[in-house]
This record gives structure tokens, sequence and C-alpha cells, in this order.
């Protein structure tokens, strides 16, 4: 039996009792009895193929079944990348490797900057997980098994990586004008010294702003090639949230990434932006500060004072 019929068939066998039970069908069956089923018939799925595909037939409608599956992958992996983060910051044998050693968060910071991220986690971004479904779909998301190869996910992933840096580094930048800085941004510069958990410590408007670069990059790749799983979409919002959290931590170690890729950003570039409150408006990499000459921090204006005495010495020549 294929296994789009199986999960037809389940899904129109469930019974309904109540308001709640057609939002989450009552099949009779339990999960592990949705496994053992779609084993039997898909013998060439791998196991964690098998996982997914049951979850699907279990719920019995896609949209709920990716909602849930979405937001309690983004509560987890948002606040277990934070909590190592909140436990360096708690050893002060690692506290040499603090970019701002001096501003340690205390635990009612971070407690206080919990309850902020969470509210904005159910207000803000719940609503958004739970359309990107239907919306992808429509533009021809994928959910179903097999998975696409390692290789497809890692291109898509790095596409999304480029364009959602692009779109951050405008957005952000425009946050920092005068009006927009004040009423919006603000908040986000509340801590002159990050930590992980503030990755996300925003106000709704600029959570709304900054996320729809990491979703719309997803949904116009959908849109223009037909050619995206929702895995491909997981493995990439995991990714940018352990990007977020780290260029947050405050921790700049010998082994971080930019000492291997120059390119990238990292946390000594962010958290100098927190610092001086502008320049490096980039979320990933540094080209775009770079090229358009945003840098921040003691090389950036050491390079600017002496492009400008160049400047000034050709022009007396």
């Amino acid at each position: 039996m294929p296994l789009t019929t199986y999960t037809m068939d389940v899904f129109n066998n469930a019974t309904y009792t109540t308001i709640a039970d057609v939002m989450l069908p009552h099949t009779q069956n339990t999960y592990w009895h949705e496994f053992s089923e779609i084993s039997r018939y898909n013998v060439q799925l791998n196991y964690f193929e098998r996982l997914w595909a049951a979850w699907y037939a279990f719920m019995g409608n896609d949209v709920l079944a990716t909602g849930i599956m979405s937001f309690l992958m983004h509560e987890v992996v948002y606040f277990g990348r934070s909590l190592p983060w909140m436990i360096v910051d708690r050893i002060p044998a690692l506290n040499k490797y603090k970019i701002q050693n001096q501003k340690i968060p205390s635990a009612k910071e971070q407690w206080d900057c919990a309850k902020l991220v969470l509210l904005s986690h159910f207000t803000v971004e719940l609503p958004q997980i739970w359309l990107f479904h239907p919306m992808a779909q429509y533009f021809g998301l994928s959910t179903s098994v097999p998975f696409p190869t390692f290789f497809t996910m890692a291109y898509q992933i790095a596409i999304f990586f480029v364009l959602e840096d692009t779109w951050h580094y405008w957005m952000h930048r425009a946050l920092h004008w005068g009006p927009l800085y004040k009423n919006i941004h603000k908040i986000h510069h509340q801590y002159s010294a990050p930590f992980g958990l503030a990755a996300e410590y925003a106000s709704p408007i600029e959570v709304m702003i900054l996320g729809l670069g990491t979703v719309s990059a997803p949904i116009l790749w959908c849109a223009i090639t037909k050619d995206l799983h929702i895995l491909t979409m997981y493995i990439w919002i995991v990714l940018r949230l352990f990007q977020a959290i780290d260029a947050h931590s405050g921790y700049e170690f010998p082994y971080s990434l930019h000492h291997f890729l120059p390119f990238w950003a990292g946390a000594d570039h962010h958290d100098t932006h927190h610092e001086k409150f502008v320049g490096n408006y980039s979320s990933s990499f540094r080209w775009w500060d770079k090229w358009l000459d945003t840098e921040s921090g003691p090389e950036a204006t050491k390079r600017r004072r002496e492009r400008k005495l160049a400047k000034a010495k050709a022009k007396a020549i």
C-alpha cells in the first residue's frame, strides 16, 4: 500500500467525538501503531523517515502536525542552545573569554529577558509558525518522505543564509534610524553586553520585521523553484537560531568559527554592535558591513583614519 494512500485512509477512517477531535483526529491507534504499519508497507524508508511519516499519519492534519512540531522545535532549540551560555556565565575560569568581561548578566536579568522572549514567542512567533505551513504549501512545500539529499539541503540552506543576511543588514540598519530606533529597536539594545538568551529580546514589531528574512527566504525559494522540503526548513531554522544565539553570547574563543571562516560574523562582530550602538549590522556574514563601510570597532576606526590620511596626502601632492 503506498504511503500516501495509507495516510489518507487513517484520516478518513478516524472517528470524531468533539470539535477538538476534529482538529486532532482520534484514530483509535497509538503513534507507535502508525509507525509499525508504515514500517510494514514502506520498507524502503529509513528509521527517521518512518518516524516522520508516522507523526503525520497519527495527527491526520498536516497543518496541525507541522505547527506543533515547528513550535516545539523552536522552543527546545532556542532555550536548549541558550542554556550552555547561561552555565558558561557562571564559570569564572571562562570569564577571560567574555568580550566585555566586566558585564556578566545577573540571574534577574536572565529571568526578565526570558519572560519577554516567551511572551514574544507565544504572541508573535507562534502565529507566524502556524501560518507558515499553508503559505509555503501553496507554493509547493513538501512534507512527504523520502527526505531530500544532503547536498540538496546544504546548498539551499547556504542560499537562505545569504538571502537572510542581506535582508537583516538593510532592515537592521534601517532600525537604527532615529524614530525607528527610538520606537522599535531600542529595547533590543537594553543590554550593551549581550548574552545568548537575549538573541530574540526585542519588540514584537522588530521580531516580525527581522524574522521575515528568516521565513521569506525559503518561501521565495519555494515559490520560484517548487523544490523545498520542510525538513530543510527545520535544519535552516535550527542553524539560524544557533547563529543568532551564539552571536549574542558575548564570548570569543580561539576556536570561534570566524577564525576559520574570515567572512563569518560571530560574537565579536555583534558584541561590538551592542557596545557601540552602531555599525556591524549584518547577521551571519561580514561582507555587507565591509563593502558599505559600516564596520564598527577599533580596527575599523583605525582603517577609516588611515584612509582619510591617505586621501589627504594624495590631495596635498
